[in-house]
């Protein structure tokens, strides 16, 4: 949907400015006056991960005068692989600062605001108000609800992106003028249908592929040049390399947005169900290790995927995926004369594991707070994390 610039140009372009710009200058659709709208834009990333890195570092190039990143995380090196606005000697430090100075060096004359915060429903409004433009590269559904909701309520477009695996998605919402989050997903899937990049994985280029086309949706909305994805969804395969669009529209049922609301308990991150049964029936890495030394009888289940169980898993382990025992069809596997112990990688698949296993007779199951990633953290450094 073609819309008006969404910013006011800047008085002037200095003479570094317009050496430094000028493949855009060039361009009659750009020009010195879209230019100049981009120097005086105020856009705000949400996340400088897989996302929010190639992004920041175009509309850096770009020169968006002013990028806000908002950011709580620390750089791990599992990030590298996909997050190509850190590197090696970032490792530790926070992933805002290390964002910022990546922008600087790329284009020094971008201004970076730092909110080293986790985006709640008390501080997003502040944070938002300020600027003109949001992207929004998070990778989870309370967020994207959240910073949804506080778009609509602000009257502020903002660039969507969603990548797993091999597949990306894009669209740009604006409820004032087009469909908004909402009219897309009116509810959240359930707890643990949905696996996130952590649990499932992404293919480290795909995040370039689609940060590429958020950029470009941004700068678009930021000059008025163009046809927005406003109203469409677009949909990437990277294996077939595809491209395709699907029409959003408003849902004329949809309930409207008046304030924010409990986006946890909303996403529900884990069922009633998984936190019934784990209540009381979660044990920790360390009281695990105490049960191996001390000779207890016991059944080790890791209900992990294969590529996950095949990087690292706990000594005794047996793999049993956790969609065979949501199933069913694995639950002849687990013995009736021991108890079960459950594992995943940080404790959330375990819990809806072992719903299902005590729902099937196992009343003394357990399920190991933390997963292999505490396992390794708190057992045993030697072994490898992901």
């Amino acid at each position: 949907m073609a819309l008006p610039p969404l910013v006011e140009p800047a008085a002037s372009l200095s003479v570094d400015e317009v050496r430094r710009y000028s493949r855009h200058l060039i361009i009659p659709d750009v020009g010195m006056d879209g230019q100049k709208r981009l120097k005086n834009a105020k856009v705000l990333c949400v996340g400088a991960g897989g996302l929010g890195s190639p992004t920041l570092m175009y509309l850096a190039a770009a020169g968006v005068g002013t990028l806000g990143i908002v950011e709580f995380d620390t750089v791990d090196e599992s990030n590298l692989q996909r997050q190509i606005i850190h590197g090696q000697s970032d490792i530790g430090r926070s992933k805002a600062e290390s964002a910022r100075d990546s922008v600087k060096e790329i284009n020094p004359y971008v201004e970076v605001i730092l909110h080293e915060t986790r985006l709640e429903s008390d501080n997003v409004l502040d944070i938002f108000r300020d600027y003109d433009l949001i992207v929004d590269g998070t990778d989870n559904f309370a967020t994207r609800y959240l910073v949804n909701d506080a778009a609509v309520l602000l009257g502020k477009p903002y660039v969507w992106g969603s990548i797993y695996r091999f597949e990306g998605q894009v669209s740009v919402f604006w409820d004032e003028h087009g469909p908004n989050y909402r009219d897309l997903y009116p509810v959240p899937p359930p707890p643990g249908m949905v696996p996130s990049c952590a649990e499932g994985g992404v293919l480290g280029i795909l995040c370039a592929s689609i940060a590429s086309v958020q950029a470009t949706e941004a700068i678009k909305l930021i000059t008025g040049i163009g046809e927005t994805l406003l109203g469409r969804l677009m949909v990437y395969d990277a294996l077939e390399m595809s491209y395709r669009t699907i029409k959003i529209r408003k849902d004329p049922a949809g309930e409207p947005i008046t304030g924010l609301i409990d986006y946890e308990e909303f996403c529900g991150t884990v069922s009633e169900e998984a936190q019934d049964a784990a209540r009381g029936s979660t044990i920790t890495n360390p009281e695990l290790q105490e049960w191996k030394e001390a000779g207890k009888d016991y059944f080790l289940v890791d209900v992990r995927e294969p590529a996950e169980f095949e990087i690292v898993s706990i000594p005794g382990a047996t793999l049993i995926p956790k969609g065979d025992i949501l199933s069913g069809a694995a639950l002849s596997q687990l013995p009736q004369d021991k108890q079960i112990v459950l594992y995943c990688k940080t404790g959330v698949r375990s819990a809806e594991a072992l719903a299902a296993v005590k729902q099937a007779g196992f009343k003394d199951a357990v399920h190991v707070q933390g997963g292999v990633i505490g396992y390794v953290k708190q057992i045993d450094p030697s072994l490898p994390e992901y």
